[in-house]
């Protein structure tokens, strides 16, 4: 009997089934039958739903670098208060790396596979949201409530600090992704040298 009968796939589990073992495993670690097995279907029933192991990798690394872009403009757009829009940006960015682990290990160790220009495209998106990040800062900087000798090294700290959240966080573990997120603005807000609240 083919391990295809009466097995439903949609699109939507073949992009699923790709995304935990591209985290797991890496993009160029995980081979097609092996997705194809995880759903218990042959091989070639993939192109079903799919054209190459290509275009998975670029829809996650799509979907998941457009989010990030939409979070943090989403978070920051009904305030003009330099602490108030560092805190909200840092908090959804701290938060996503938690709630959207597998996501956040494709992207940042495997968007350099993608073939060109979609490799471009995607860089561009981490760079944007970097230089909004860094723009953040600066304008704390010139509003003279954060004291930093590098808006862009202040940024980098801070996504850095949020993106190694997806190697460590667990669910189960001590702490839920709202505390852990809450707890990493605090750290941001230190990074900076965030004057008190007045």
């Amino acid at each position: 009997m083919s391990t295809d009968t009466r097995v439903t796939v949609t699109s939507e589990a073949v992009l699923d089934a790709a995304l935990t073992l591209f985290a797991q495993r890496g993009y160029h670690g995980t081979a097609l039958s092996q997705i194809a097995e995880t759903l218990n279907i042959r091989t070639p029933s993939l192109y079903n739903h799919m054209r190459s192991k290509h275009e998975l990798l670029r829809t996650i690394v799509d979907e998941t670098t457009a989010g990030v872009l939409t979070d943090f403009h989403r978070a920051i757009a009904d305030t003009s208060d330099p602490r108030e829009r560092l805190y909200r940006a840092t908090l959804v960015y701290a938060r996503r790396h938690a709630t959207h682990r597998r996501e956040a290990l494709v992207v940042n160790r495997d968007t350099a596979s993608l073939d060109q220009p979609h490799r471009d495209e995607m860089q561009r998106r981490r760079r944007e949201h970097g230089h909004a990040m860094r723009g953040l800062i600066a304008d704390g900087v010139a509003a003279g409530i954060y004291t930093v000798d590098s808006a862009a090294l202040a940024s980098f700290a801070i996504r850095e600090m949020c993106v190694s959240i997806a190697r460590w966080f667990r669910p189960d573990g001590d702490f839920t992704a709202a505390e852990v997120a809450e707890q990493y603005t605090r750290f941001a807000l230190r990074i900076v040298n965030a004057s008190p609240e007045t």
